[in-house]
């Protein structure tokens, strides 16, 4: 199950996936034999209740992974933390919002599968992206957005330059077997993410 608990907020925030069982969208929260897998929160979004949010689909969380430290995907945070006690796990470990490092070319398991973390900055320099190869799953954060957009440039520590670059390492790592994009707003691409990769990639050469 990967459902995003900000669908519908009527309010500025990222989105927030909640992550259980396989790795697809429209699977179910758990496996035959009823296991969840490591129960992943990626990103807590900002002005909702995300933790109600969460506790309508599982009763507690083993994990939070963060795409990056822009507030509108870390505000909630510290009351995720207090409720389940989890640590989160991101790119930055010298912000007090990361507790655990997850280095380029990391991995981390969220539900069952194993995610791949790609360090992908240009729109924020801790921005990473996680894929999960086996089943062809795409978290990318605000990198690339369903629909072929792309990540703003004008905020600090953003660079058009490094974001073509990002997306284009984006682009040569998912190849061919891209089955579905969640991105940090706005509705996930599961018709055919690929292109809206590749669309992101020529609109920030151009716009």
């Amino acid at each position: 199950m990967i459902r995003n608990l900000a669908a519908g907020v009527e309010a500025f925030t990222s989105n927030a996936f909640l992550v259980a069982g396989p790795p697809r969208a429209d699977a179910p929260a758990t496996t035959d034999d009823g296991d969840a897998g490591r129960r992943t929160l990626v990103d807590t979004g900002a002005n909702f209740d995300v933790v109600a949010a969460v506790r309508e689909h599982v009763s507690d969380l083993d994990a939070v992974v963060l795409t990056h430290t822009h507030s509108d995907h870390v505000e909630n945070v510290d009351a995720v933390r207090e409720a389940f006690g989890v640590e989160t796990v991101g790119f930055d470990a010298s912000t007090p919002l990361v507790d655990e490092q997850l280095p380029d070319g990391g991995t981390v398991r969220m539900g069952t599968a194993d995610y791949e973390a790609l360090h992908t900055p240009g729109h924020k320099d801790d921005h990473l992206c996680l894929y999960a190869p086996d089943a062809g799953v795409l978290f990318a954060g605000d990198l690339v957005f369903g629909g072929g957009g792309f990540g703003r440039t004008d905020l600090p520590e953003g660079d058009r330059g490094t974001l073509i670059d990002s997306i284009d390492r984006v682009r040569a790592r998912v190849g061919e077997d891209l089955r579905e994009l969640h991105a940090g707003h706005g509705a996930s691409a599961t018709a055919d993410p690929l292109r809206d990769v590749e669309t992101a990639a020529r609109a920030a050469r151009t716009r």
